[in-house]
């Protein structure tokens, strides 16, 4: 899909040298990165789903985004003076204190909207109908499967692909349907859930460093 800047490509090289297994999805890895960057970039913002473990994995991801990783994200100037000026109280210390984020939506954090609908329609679209409601054209929905063949899941990626986001993957070595539909999978080298999971978290992890780095490293 394209190159990347140096200070990006450290992070990559990095986890090929702590995880070598991974260096079979290498591409791939980077690839789904570049999905990332061009939505963040373009205004976009990423949907996180998965079930279990991976529904853990889902609010990480987030929790990474949102708010300061590694580099410090203070908010600008010009933001800082708005607060000061509305609260000179409060004002100052959200100047400090508040971090700049990228948007990270984890679909598995809405207990009272997901059970309502599970309660009053079915559990497989639940991601679905969330999908339709927080997405738009440019998003990009991050599914996780260990299978690739969780339904809820490709319930979303159908609504997703029909609301104009790029639909991007974190599976086992199979793949599974989530592979097929998918902008970007990459399915590291384990068929076993608990392995395949902790293969998952260096990969997400890398990936939450590389966006860190492009928008707010100097």
């Amino acid at each position: 899909m394209g190159l990347l800047d140096k200070k990006i490509e450290k992070h990559v090289e990095l986890l090929m040298e702590r995880y070598p297994k991974l260096m079979s999805v290498r591409e791939d890895i980077i690839n789904g990165y570049i999905v990332l960057e061009n939505c963040y970039r373009t205004g976009g913002k990423l949907l996180i789903a998965g079930n279990g473990g991976s529904a853990s994995d889902s609010e990480h991801i987030a929790g990474e985004l949102m708010k300061c990783f590694k580099i410090p994200r203070p908010v600008s100037k010009e933001y800082a003076k708005k607060l000061i000026s509305i609260d000179s109280k409060r004002g100052p210390v959200l100047a400090q204190n508040l971090e700049q984020t990228l948007m990270a939506i984890p679909l598995v954090a809405h207990e009272a909207l997901t059970t309502a609908y599970i309660n009053d329609v079915d559990g497989v679209g639940v991601f679905a109908q969330q999908l339709f409601g927080f997405g738009k054209k440019g998003d990009v929905f991050l599914g996780i499967s260990t299978s690739g063949n969780s339904k809820n899941i490709m319930n979303a990626t159908v609504v997703a692909r029909a609301s104009g986001m790029k639909i991007l993957s974190l599976t086992g070595a199979e793949g599974g349907e989530l592979a097929l539909v998918s902008d970007v999978a990459v399915k590291v080298p384990e068929n076993e859930t608990y392995m395949i999971q902790e293969l998952h978290l260096p990969v997400y992890h890398c990936w939450c460093l590389m966006l860190e780095d492009k928008f707010f490293g100097k």
